[in-house]
């Protein structure tokens, strides 16, 4: 698109469709939430000529910020009833739950990690609340988040009550614990291996935690976002493939 003297109005960093839907791009937050760091470009790629257009894109990355009351629907029930039940237990509930999100229709509980098998397992036994399956526990990798680098997240399923939730804890790189609540949910043994296995967190009080996919010794964890992503050997026991790049040629 040119004007009429050819000046291209996007080569002065103006977005001629700026203000169409604008409120519905994925993934935007507006001003709302955490800044933990600015995105250059699409893909992060730094290293080389950008064929896709989106060089020169800079926007803030946000993760979603605390939730205000009323958070709606049965999110307030269960927010209400999590509460009482650890003040119960004589454990402020301001101390356990670091904050709430509620994000594009779904509930988030973060939860200081020192307290996460106690509510976890307040979820799983409270009649009201009866979230009796956790269908796994994902790492996330934010190097920008500083002091909270590692993040693990657990799915948690109401079958009683037919509802949904997560729980999200977080872990510097240095400190990278977080206690396992494989005791609370058994079917967890494999999950936190895996996240283990790919994002180095540590679940202390894991029965067996050993790496699940990746050969025991492994240098590394291969999905945080500072593994190199080419160019590496491939590593066994007593003996090493050279990394792609300096293989042999039969050509």
């Amino acid at each position: 698109m040119t004007e009429a003297n050819g000046v291209n109005p996007e080569a002065n960093g103006v977005n001629p469709d700026k203000d169409l839907n604008a409120e519905n791009l994925p993934g935007r937050r507006g001003d709302q939430g955490e800044p933990i760091r600015v995105q250059r470009g699409m893909f992060g790629a730094n290293n080389g000529g950008d064929t896709t257009g989106y060089g020169g894109l800079i926007r803030p990355v946000r993760l979603p910020g605390q939730a205000t009351r009323p958070y709606g629907g049965w999110f307030d029930e269960v927010a209400d009833e999590l509460e009482g039940a650890l003040e119960e237990q004589s454990l402020l509930p301001e101390n356990a739950i670091e904050k709430t999100v509620v994000d594009r229709g779904e509930l988030t509980f973060h939860i200081a990690r020192e307290h996460l098998p106690r509510v976890a397992r307040t979820l799983r036994d409270d009649p009201a609340l009866r979230f009796e399956l956790c269908t796994g526990v994902s790492g996330v990798h934010f190097p920008g988040d500083k002091g909270r680098e590692l993040h693990a997240v657990y799915h948690l399923r109401s079958i009683t009550h037919g509802r949904v939730l997560r729980l999200e804890v977080s872990a510097p790189d240095d400190d990278p614990h977080i206690p396992s609540i494989v005791d609370v949910y058994p079917t967890n043994d494999w999950h936190e291996r895996e996240t283990y296995d790919f994002f180095g967190l540590i679940f202390d009080g894991h029965p067996a935690l050993t790496r699940i996919m990746m050969p025991d010794d492994w240098q590394g964890f291969p999905q945080r976002k500072d593994y190199p992503l080419g160019g590496i050997p491939v590593e066994y026991k007593g003996a090493q493939i050279p990394a792609p790049d300096q293989r042999r040629s039969y050509s």
